[in-house]
């Protein structure tokens, strides 16, 4: 996504400037061109050198190059990128952006830049807040410029508050999510990620080690790619700030699959990542069970099957995708469940795999289809598995 495409960093005096020699890292990683403008204040918090080594280029600060006499033409920079990005900006640079004002390369850049601008604000909430910094935030936007939203923590003032840098990983997913080819827009998607607890009392249940980072991973991705997503997660610390995905969060199966039948009969695509519990406690005890007697016994009846029940209610213009986690007989038990659910497509892994399933960073999974089709992959990162089911998605849907 970001692959060969030369992003501009402009970097301004904040103490926050040290996130950008982490996102030219980042940008670089993903195999981005990046060329750095610093104004004069910036150098004080990060170096020409650091950011010159991280981006394998010259770092630009000022109209002309001393030691050689030559000239830094803010014009030509301005044509030459496919994305100028200010981070962090600060109150003075969003000022002077926004009122055309142009006194050093960075700002003579911008106003020269046929490319996209984002920018990433960084200041003290009470700067933030001021009616003159919102008004020249809301002309930016108004220019076409895209706004990534500082981020609430602690800041350099000793104060908590909105105000923060956005992540350079955020600022990244936003870029690589503006460069991605938009496939599923207008595709309403329907995601269920992470695990189910069934009560057992007032403070135990049944539930698994699933962490939900396959399912927000796809939802991400999904987003990024034009999707408005509905992303349905039992219990997980996870956090998403796509504005194309709506969080619905849930406890057990029954409430799962009550968000997941509201939103079905209008999803193009349903994908089922969350390991819901296939068992729950036929009676559950108003107060926390006292340990006495040396055994105990729970009577457990079966949860509601979502990924049969929807696949019932599958229409012929809609995709159900289902997900089986597996330690014996993988591929037998994943086309039984193809088949016996009426779906697509489903996504085994197994838990034999070193580094897949539950509890790890990476996975590996192979994709059985409807159409008899099976595609083998690696083991990866979860985000590269998210965008290799993603492809697989797409091509279902368009063959060529």
């Amino acid at each position: 996504m970001l692959k060969q495409k030369k992003i501009i960093v402009a970097v301004t005096g904040s103490i926050a400037a040290y996130k950008s020699a982490l996102l030219v890292r980042l940008l670089v990683k993903a195999g981005a061109d990046v060329k750095v403008i610093l104004t004069e204040d910036a150098k004080a918090f990060i170096t020409p050198l650091t950011l010159g080594t991280l981006s394998k280029n010259e770092v630009y600060s000022s109209f002309a190059n001393q030691e050689n006499g030559t000239w830094h033409n803010h014009v030509e920079l301005g044509i030459w990128g496919d994305a100028f990005v200010v981070v962090p900006a600060t109150a003075n640079t969003l000022a002077k952006m926004a009122n055309g004002i142009c006194d050093n390369l960075l700002l003579a850049t911008y106003l020269s830049a046929k490319c996209p601008v984002f920018f990433a604000p960084a200041m003290d909430l009470d700067m933030l807040q001021h009616p003159a910094t919102q008004k020249n935030i809301q002309t930016l936007i108004s220019f076409g410029n895209h706004l990534i939203k500082p981020t609430h923590g602690e800041l350099a003032s000793g104060l908590v508050g909105e105000g923060r840098l956005a992540e350079p990983e955020e600022i990244l997913e936003v870029l690589e999510s503006f460069f991605t080819p938009k496939r599923l827009s207008g595709k309403n998607v329907l995601i269920t990620a992470g695990p189910t607890y069934e009560a057992i009392d007032s403070v135990r249940f049944i539930g698994n080690y699933s962490s939900g980072k396959m399912g927000f991973a796809l939802a991400e991705t999904l987003a990024a790619e034009g999707a408005k997503v509905e992303l349905v997660s039992g219990p997980t610390h996870l956090q998403s700030k796509h504005h194309n995905i709506s969080l619905h969060r849930v406890k057990n199966a029954a409430s799962m699959f009550g968000v997941c039948e509201k939103f079905f009969a209008q999803s193009d695509i349903t994908i089922l990542a969350a390991a819901v519990a296939d068992y729950k406690p036929e009676t559950v005890a108003d107060q926390k069970i006292k340990k006495k007697e040396e055994h105990f016994s729970l009577q457990l009846t079966k949860t509601i099957d979502i990924a049969a029940t929807l696949g019932k209610q599958k229409k012929s213009n809609q995709i159900v995708v289902g997900f089986a986690l597996e330690t014996e007989n993988e591929e037998t038990n994943a086309l039984k469940k193809l088949e016996s659910k009426n779906l697509d497509m489903i996504v085994l892994n197994s838990l034999q795999e070193v580094g897949a399933g539950f509890g790890h960073e990476t996975n590996k999974v192979t994709i059985y289809q409807k159409n008899k089709n099976k595609i083998n992959f690696d083991l990866k990162n979860k985000k590269e598995v998210a965008r290799d089911i993603v492809q697989c998605i797409v091509d279902y849907i368009n063959p060529s």
